[in-house]
């Protein structure tokens, strides 16, 4: 099966180059105690078989301070795609995408809620963000939300004054699946597969969510499946801000998902990001090291 990790950081060990500027003003914990440079994701992806991954820019470290994922993207143009974080209230948002497409990156992703910014930030929605949304809709850009369901609602309001958007949720937007089936709690999500640009990524957070309380991972992978399909659901590790090497990750994940059928794994695994991230290609094979 060809593995595509849909979602990667890297932290530079030359802080004169690539200064912190987190948002929020804290730098996140995990990328203080757990640092992986270039070299070291390839390494790990190499470890754990994954032939291609996406790099997300690290929002609470370098904040929209895109360039150390265009150096991993140019380092790596056969093993990388990025995307890069923008400030979407901001009156240059449009020039900035354009700015950071030009540098080769592939989307962009809007930094709503995190570790160092628990809560959803009120803003996603505002309609200072509306050129950025408008452009992404006119140029098939895609945008990766780091957000809670909370934001959801807001969501709806966007997609459907720019229906032609296509969003990746990071971590299923962090839903709370405790109740179990038939989610109740977690209705928003289930029902945003309604919009047919929607995808979700697939990482630790929720699988961890999937087995709490009464919910089941393998009912609710199933359910997901049902409802968006395999095509728009993504694996992403989350390597290194979860714990853990990509190998592990990667394992958990394939064990959860193991009750589905073949051709829904290699989506999920692979085939979506493919499609998702169009530069993200599909080779032959893993590269054997990492590279120079």
């Amino acid at each position: 099966m060809l593995v595509i990790d849909n979602h990667t950081h890297v932290i530079s060990t030359d802080t004169e180059l690539y200064p912190a500027a987190p948002i929020g003003g804290r730098r996140s914990e995990w990328s203080q105690a757990r640092p992986v440079d270039i070299d070291g994701l390839v390494r790990a992806l190499d470890d754990a078989g994954i032939a291609r991954a996406v790099v997300v820019q690290a929002s609470t470290v370098y904040g929209h301070d895109n360039r150390y994922v265009v150096e991993a993207v140019r380092a790596h143009p056969d093993r990388f795609t990025g995307v890069y974080s923008i400030d979407a209230l901001a009156p240059d948002a449009v020039e900035r995408i354009q700015h950071w497409q030009a540098e080769g990156l592939s989307g962009f992703r809007l930094f709503t809620t995190g570790t160092t910014m628990p809560g959803q930030a009120d803003w996603l929605g505002h309609e200072d963000s509306h050129p950025a949304w408008a452009y992404a809709e006119e140029q098939d850009i895609p945008v990766c939300l780091q957000m809670t369901i909370q934001g959801l609602p807001a969501l709806r309001g966007l997609l459907e004054r720019f229906p032609g958007v296509r969003v990746l949720l990071d971590h299923c937007a962090r839903p709370d699946l405790s109740d179990g089936r038939p989610y109740r709690h977690a209705a928003d999500l289930f029902d945003m597969a309604a919009y047919p640009g929607v995808h979700l990524k697939l990482t630790h957070r929720a699988l961890a969510a999937a087995g709490q309380g009464a919910s089941d991972t393998a009912e609710f992978l199933a359910d997901l499946v049902a409802a968006y399909g395999a095509d728009r659901i993504a694996w992403g590790s989350n390597f290194p801000a979860a714990e853990g090497t990509p190998a592990d990750l990667l394992a958990q994940a394939r064990e959860a998902a193991s009750g589905l059928p073949e051709a829904d794994q290699e989506l999920i695994f692979g085939g979506t990001t493919a499609a998702f991230y169009t530069p993200v290609h599909t080779p032959a094979a893993p590269t054997g090291g990492p590279r120079d």
